[in-house]
């Protein structure tokens, strides 16, 4: 939990807009990230009205009012804080829909693919799959591991690239271009905690908590395997991969307690997480906010939903699991499917394509355990009585059946 800054706000509006403010607050940056360049967004200069500008903070990406103290919207503009010393950004608004400029992007949505040839629905598409955490011997560090008895070690990241494998090989038949961002149990990332010390004691100071030897060693390895390694990834897609979807595969959990003596519990379900629900305090970050215009700017909410929507059809008739519902202030509900949730990931948010973030099975679920347990294999095995495909080849054949439903409703070639 961040510490909440106390900011206060004077707008002067005249040419082009100024704020001043606490701008020592505004200028912080998250561990590991850069201070962003805010001409990067000068090419979405009236390509978005006010109207929708104000309907897309208010109700995926900062609701609840989270942006108030850092955007400032007036009538033609808003004004947005960088960071000490520097102008702010003015985002001057499209007069209406008709004049909006258009918007350039490195992806292409379903509408701009050309028309797929028979039996190849996915023909023209790249698809970037991102393989959730590292497995191996990494998956204790990254707290991904816990083994009941004499039972195989359950290893989320070792899951997800076998997931991701199995999918790889379904999208590539049906005719699109995949690439993974990870190919084996291993980081990514070149960076190790041992090296991560000083950031670690930063952020610790940045949250107000003390900077114990304990506490340095934990948050330099979260800083290693959950933010160094995804800052990493996000780099590959964005810079040479630049797909036209990326799918970040995990598995849910809930709490286990001790990973040697984990609780199972009966709670067993499938959601999926779109770009979103900024807090206030997360926007006085300025790396937070300038992700958050940039995805907001670049339009990826829309190509999001209607996947996601397609791959939440399939991946719920297959798995027949219940939809997961937040009850923290930290996801906000998007659209009218409940399988569907905004949050603030920084795997969805760096990514600059559209993102579907995909959390199916719980993996000390009574059911999921048993179904990991049993591995993967042809066929079905009776697991509770129920015949059950392997839980493996279901994941990776809903996701490819959702996408071959979306990107297959396109006018075919002759």
């Amino acid at each position: 939990m961040h510490r909440v800054f106390t900011i206060k706000i004077l707008l002067l509006v005249g040419m082009g807009g100024l704020i001043t403010a606490n701008e020592a607050a505004w200028s912080r940056l998250t561990p590991l990230a850069q201070s962003p360049d805010w001409a990067v967004l000068e090419k979405y200069q009236e390509t978005i009205t006010r109207e929708d500008f104000v309907h897309l903070l208010e109700s995926v990406y900062a609701p609840g009012g989270a942006s108030t103290a850092t955007i400032q919207v007036g009538d033609q503009q808003a004004v947005i804080a960088t960071r000490k010393g520097k102008p702010p950004f003015v985002l001057r608004f499209a007069t209406d829909a008709n004049s909006r400029n258009p918007v350039s992007t490195t992806w292409k949505s379903r509408d701009a693919l050309p028309p797929p040839p028979a039996g190849k629905p996915l023909h023209g598409l790249k698809i970037a799959l991102d393989p959730g955490h590292i497995g191996g011997s990494w998956a204790r560090l990254e707290e991904r591991w816990f083994r009941l008895g004499k039972s195989k070690p359950v290893t989320e990241g070792d899951m997800t690239l076998l997931v991701a494998r199995k999918l790889a090989k379904k999208l590539e038949a049906l005719g699109a271009k995949v690439f993974l961002t990870r190919t084996k149990a291993a980081p990514v990332t070149s960076a190790r905690p041992e090296r991560l010390k000083e950031a670690a004691r930063a952020s610790l100071q940045d949250r107000g908590q003390r900077a114990t030897s304990h506490a340095l060693a934990s948050e330099s390895a979260r800083l290693f395997y959950r933010v160094s390694e995804i800052h990493r990834r996000a780099r590959l897609v964005n810079e040479s991969l630049r797909p036209d979807l990326t799918l970040c595969l995990h598995f849910n959990a809930e709490e286990w307690g001790n990973e040697s003596h984990p609780k199972l519990v009966d709670e067993n379900h499938l959601h999926f997480l779109v770009t979103g629900a900024w807090s206030a305090d997360e926007l006085t970050y300025e790396d937070q906010r300038f992700d958050m215009l940039h995805k907001l700017l670049s339009r990826t909410i829309g190509e999001e939903m209607r996947v996601t929507e397609a791959v939440a059809r399939t991946m719920a008739k297959a798995t027949e699991l219940p939809p997961y519902t937040y009850k923290q202030n930290n996801a906000v509900k998007v659209g009218s499917n409940p399988y569907i949730w905004g949050r603030n990931l920084l795997a969805n948010r760096l990514f600059l394509c559209p993102v579907v973030y995909i959390e199916p099975y719980v993996m000390n679920s009574r059911e999921g355990f048993a179904r990991i347990q049993a591995g993967d294999y042809k066929g079905t095995k009776k697991i509770g009585g129920v015949p059950r495909r392997s839980i493996f080849e279901e994941y990776a054949d809903s996701v490819a059946s959702g996408l071959a439903d979306y990107y297959g409703r396109r006018s075919r070639s002759e």
